[in-house]
């Protein structure tokens, strides 16, 4: 068994240290492509988000996978030889910023902006509040322009040696007159602290509307996270099959769909090789499953709706910085980008046809139950994880043929 994490002693200020015990961390090379138990190849690509972040691309029988985590797209990436003529099934995307109608800078464009609102205070300190982990380079950058330390907590300066970043920081007060504070230490109540010692003011780089709440906060926008445009023109270079945004909350797969790849695809194979097949039973019969029907095995296999969770720079709130409210309610993705769950709204829970248990699904014939000694689970993942479009091309009747087709040939095995 792996022992759990020691607890270590942590400055007041620093963030949470790590849970995960050591032996289920595998460190891997960025760039490099890793076989990941006997099916499965994975490959890092760098993510230009903030130091470490990366990209996973999968491959496997499924097809193709990419997962971008958060990133921001640069026109650099195109030469990524993993990703160069590289056909992919379906991409997760960071849809942070998804807006048409609200333009984000580059974050050289962005850094200017700020050096601008510095140059307008010339008798004023700068405190610019940052996240545990991004933003540095906009610390560097401002370091660099106005040739002055940057203060910083001792636990974030030892963090910018781990991170190799130019000798500009320092935990000296009065050092410099930039400092890098957490987030939430810009507040209304901070502010009026700092500017009874000192006229101060603050910075907050962020991508996200913010409403200011003291006039000596300043918002920048500067972001890790990519720009509508860079999302249009990041999709339509890759040209998936499929998007899946991994930030709920946001339609933002229509403006998508004219970029998909439109290539003829077949079916996957639904032949599962013996070897897999054998293993597949041994595994359930050492956890000593039940028989399920196909019916259960198809909604337990339900098509991915992508990973969901709240960027913290979506979520987090400050006491001097009030965040604007949207309005979005729950919905279910659904590949292709052009379905999604309204039973909230209507109060029918009527399902999409093309979601398993829709008029696109199996007939009631073809849903005989049958053990899942003859029905290895890979069949309805592989069948699932085939683009809409592509399904959308074969009537249900084909669907049924391939199902009972399916079954006889597990009876008769």
């Amino acid at each position: 068994p792996c022992p759990a994490p020691m607890p270590q002693p942590q400055p007041d200020d620093a963030p949470p240290a790590p849970q995960v015990p050591s032996c289920w961390i595998r460190p891997l090379e960025v760039g490099q492509s890793h076989v990941v138990g006997e099916e499965v190849t994975v490959t890092l690509l760098d993510a230009n988000h903030c130091p470490g972040s990366v990209m996973f691309l999968f491959e496997g029988a499924f097809g193709t996978i990419l997962h971008t985590g958060d990133f921001r797209y640069t026109r650099s990436m195109q030469g990524e030889p993993a990703l160069q003529g590289r056909h992919i099934d379906r991409l997760y995307l960071d849809n942070t910023h998804c807006h048409p109608q609200r333009p984000l800078p580059s974050r050289h464009d962005a850094t200017r902006q700020a050096a601008r609102l510095i140059r307008r205070h010339p008798r004023h300190h700068v405190v610019i509040g940052v996240y545990s982990l991004g933003k540095e380079a906009l610390l560097v950058d401002l370091a660099v322009e106005f040739g002055t330390w940057v203060v910083v907590s001792p636990w974030r300066l030892e963090q910018m040696r781990l991170l190799e970043l130019p000798d500009v920081f320092t935990t000296e007060e009065g050092a410099g007159w930039i400092r890098a504070v957490d987030v939430a230490e810009i507040r209304s109540d901070t502010l009026i602290s700092w500017n009874m010692l000192h006229p101060t003011i603050a910075i907050l780089p962020t991508g996200r509307p913010v409403k200011v709440t003291h006039p000596n906060i300043h918002t920048i926008p500067y972001s890790d996270h990519s720009s509508f445009s860079e999302l249009c023109e990041f999709v339509k270079w890759l040209k998936p099959c499929s998007v899946i945004p991994i930030v709920k909350g946001t339609m933002c797969q229509i403006y998508f769909q004219k970029y998909l790849s439109s290539a003829p695809q077949a079916l996957p194979d639904l032949d599962i090789p013996k070897p897999v097949h054998e293993s597949i039973q041994r595994q359930r019969r050492r956890k000593g499953q039940e028989p399920m029907s196909l019916l259960k095995s198809l909604a337990r296999l339900s098509v991915p709706r992508g990973v969901v969770y709240e960027s913290p720079e979506k979520c987090e709130e400050f006491a001097g910085v009030e965040a604007l409210q949207q309005n979005c309610c729950e919905m279910e993705f659904l590949e292709g980008g052009c379905a999604w769950d309204t039973s909230k709204e209507t109060g029918k829970g009527e399902q999409s046809r093309d979601q398993p248990g829709g008029a696109g699904a199996a007939s009631p014939a073809s849903q005989a139950p049958a053990s899942e000694e003859h029905f290895p689970s890979g069949f309805a993942e592989q069948y699932l994880l085939t683009p809409l479009n592509v399904l959308q091309q074969n009537s249900s009747q084909k669907f049924d043929d391939l199902v009972e087709g399916f079954l006889r040939r597990g009876e008769t095995s």
